[in-house]
């Protein structure tokens, strides 16, 4: 029987993995998403078209695949609806499923996560603001309601009622006006109208396309260093984004998962608050974000921008059980004449090549290495400029896992493909 593979994030997310799955997604039969909600964001280039994908897997492009949306994955029926208009995915019938299980994100969901973040001032994490928080929240207190439920729009309403009559006080506190039924009731019919065609258990869906000997990719959501549990808490996602992650989020076990590869970038971004050893805030992280076109594909946000950390990406190399690593945006690095390499920290006077469970007053500890002009579009690794493979090599060196995939470009065609 064959395993599922996985491509999993090893930064704060915004790594390219919307390219690889993409790309590699023409040779599979299934690709799978098994967390998070529309605070993703993965952008796909095929030729001179630009899709912006949040909760659509990325193998929708793939027109014999099949796409899955797991149990784990938040899901907000409005984005997704949006999401399907804005990109004419109109042929996606029976080539999309979406399970029943998975928990909803509802307007009230968004203006409490709103409503929230604003009352932290200073404090604030950085979240998108789009519910994803408050939907798992409600999910892990029991209080959630499942995609499944508006098979029955009149119960799921009485539960809806239910719980916002039990929770009065705290919509008033933070000023925000519980649905009206007619409305709500109205929008939850919109919803189940569009849905009910996509709706499955997709835990039993991907066992048996497991059994069929179907080609399967898990793809999941943001970052490594943005998991819940493994990430710089507090400043995380909300759900398990590392590779562990897919089991619990599709109902899969360990013995399922097949080949695993992490997605990283060949220097650091992070989006929204929280600790960022290598962050560089003079002008060689303005110009890494100016070539790297770095703004959030889901908010539009500026990425902070710095360079590369192994230490973060050995942990996280290490979490995910990665066999490969790619290396994405290669090509922002062209015209450096010197590139910096975070290979330890320092914590009050102490060197340390363990990344800690916090990152405050960590100094990253760098070493130079020489640049290289213009490899932008390469697709041939003997081609590349000799000091882009030595950095490539210590790259390997320093986390102690190959690179097998290096991108040049954001089209398909500018990427190498090793071992």
């Amino acid at each position: 029987m064959n395993k599922a593979d996985m491509i999993v994030g090893i930064q704060w997310g915004d790594e390219g993995k919307g390219k690889i799955v993409d790309m590699l997604a023409q040779k599979y039969n299934v690709v799978a998403r098994y967390q998070g909600g529309h605070n993703a964001g993965h952008t796909i280039v095929v030729g001179d078209k630009k899709l912006a994908l949040h909760l659509v897997p990325s193998g929708i492009l793939n027109k014999d695949a099949i796409n899955i949306i797991g149990n784990g994955v938040v899901f907000s029926p409005k984005a997704f609806m949006q999401e399907i208009k804005d990109n004419g995915f109109d042929d996606i019938k029976g080539k999309l499923f979406i399970s029943d299980k998975a928990h909803m994100i509802l307007n009230f969901h968004q203006e409490i996560d709103q409503a929230r973040e604003e009352l932290r001032g200073a404090k604030a994490i950085g979240t998108t603001g789009k519910g994803i928080g408050p939907a798992y929240s409600l999910k892990v207190e029991r209080n959630g309601h499942r995609l499944g439920e508006l098979r029955d729009i009149k119960k799921l309403i009485y539960s809806l009622e239910d719980y916002f009559n039990n929770n009065k006080e705290y919509f008033k506190a933070l000023n925000i006006k519980i649905p009206n039924k007619d409305v709500l009731e109205k929008e939850l019919s919109e919803y189940a109208e569009f849905l009910k065609p996509f709706l499955c258990d997709t835990t039993h869906l991907i066992w048996k396309l497991l059994k069929e000997d179907k080609k399967i990719l898990l793809e999941g959501a943001q970052g490594t260093l943005l998991d819940i549990d493994h990430g710089t808490y507090p400043f995380v996602t909300s759900s398990n984004t590392i590779s562990a992650g897919a089991c619990s989020g599709l109902g899969l076990n360990p013995k399922d998962i097949g080949k695993v590869t992490g997605i990283v970038k060949a220097y650091c971004t992070r989006v929204g608050n929280g600790p960022f050893p290598t962050e560089d805030l003079g002008e060689e992280g303005k110009i890494l974000g100016k070539n790297g076109h770095e703004f959030g594909t889901t908010t539009g946000r500026p990425r902070r921008c710095g360079w590369f950390d192994a230490v973060a990406c050995r942990y996280a190399s290490r979490l995910n059980g990665c066999d490969i690593l790619s290396l994405m945006k290669l090509d922002v690095l062209d015209g450096f004449e010197k590139i910096k390499i975070c290979t330890a920290y320092e914590i009050d006077g102490k060197k340390t090549y363990d990344f800690p469970s916090s990152l405050e007053n960590v100094q990253p500890v760098y070493e130079e290495v020489d640049g290289w002009g213009k490899l932008k579009g390469i697709n041939k690794y003997e081609d590349l400029p000799e000091n882009a493979i030595k950095y490539i090599k210590k790259i390997e060196e320093l986390v102690g896992t190959k690179i097998g995939i290096i991108s040049t470009g954001p089209d398909r065609k500018e990427t190498i493909l090793l071992n």
